[in-house]
């Protein structure tokens, strides 16, 4: 019963989250920049994974906390690339590119009306 924008959304959090999971465990990106550099390095990259699981589940659910914490997820990459390398586009562009979309579809007018209204 969800509008299509947070259909993608959803999918997006999810599919994003698979692949910084990845990215922490042996991929070459500012997850594992951050991993090897900082003392909690692995702890944030995993609470950066579980927002992605957890706003994609709750969002999935209809729960208004979900759409809070998927927004918080979608964010959170460029926060964390400020951390690491001080250059939120630091990455591929089509890393960008996702999650600059996923950023864009939760904040449609589709999906803000559609939490309004609908989430508990």
């Amino acid at each position: 019963m969800q509008p299509q924008t947070l259909q993608i959304a959803t999918w997006l959090l999810y599919f994003d989250g698979f692949f910084a999971l990845v990215d922490l465990l042996d991929g070459y990106s500012y997850l594992r920049y951050i991993r090897e550099t900082y003392r909690f390095g692995f702890a944030i990259g995993l609470i950066n994974v579980a927002l992605y699981a957890a706003g994609g589940l709750l969002m999935a659910n209809e729960r208004k906390i979900g759409y809070k914490i998927a927004i918080a997820a979608s964010i959170s990459p460029f926060v964390v690339r400020i951390v690491a390398v001080q250059n939120p586009l630091s990455d591929s562009l089509i890393s960008l590119a996702f999650d600059v979309a996923l950023v864009a579809l939760l904040l449609h007018t589709q999906s803000r009306e559609h939490q309004r209204i609908w989430y508990r």
